[in-house]
């Protein structure tokens, strides 16, 4: 399991080279790579589902994303981008497309389908996480407003 993280944190640190982060941005979003893995491969080892799994972790790694990039004052995307990359479903895709070209067309078809649910399920837990940070953040905002009119009244 450790060797599986730190591969995974230097698979996110390799796309974070290619995706042009630099300095200590780049070390918080190797972590956040390792981070999802670790996440991933705890709760399936205890017995949950392939896609709640990837639900959760893709939950925590963007709670993650968005506290690191307020720290460190840059977009989100480029913390989530890397720490989504060892959760992507790039085998799922593979075997479908050896599954179509020896001619199992029932085997590809399972194995797309399940590909598909595992990236679906990454991009909804990390729109879920983004709409309820920009709703928070619209509401304090609202908050601000109201009351600090009331305040300079």
């Amino acid at each position: 399991m450790t060797e599986q993280i730190i591969v995974s944190i230097f698979a996110s640190l390799g796309f974070g080279i290619i995706f042009n982060i630099r300095g200590k941005k780049l070390i918080f979003a190797a972590l956040g790579g390792g981070l999802s893995w670790f996440c991933y491969l705890f709760l399936v080892e205890n017995k949950i589902s392939n896609i709640l799994s990837m639900f959760i972790s893709s939950i925590i790694f963007s709670i993650y994303s968005e506290i690191c990039a307020r720290y460190l004052k840059t977009p989100v995307t480029t913390l989530v981008v890397c720490a989504l990359i060892p959760l992507v479903p790039g085998s799922g895709m593979y075997y479908t497309m050896y599954e179509t070209i020896r001619g199992n067309i029932h085997g590809a078809v399972a194995l797309g389908l399940d590909t598909i649910y595992s990236a679906g399920t990454l991009s909804l837990g990390v729109i879920f996480v983004s709409t309820i940070t920009r709703q928070v953040t619209n509401l304090k905002k609202v908050r601000q407003k109201l009351f600090g009119k009331q305040n300079n009244s």
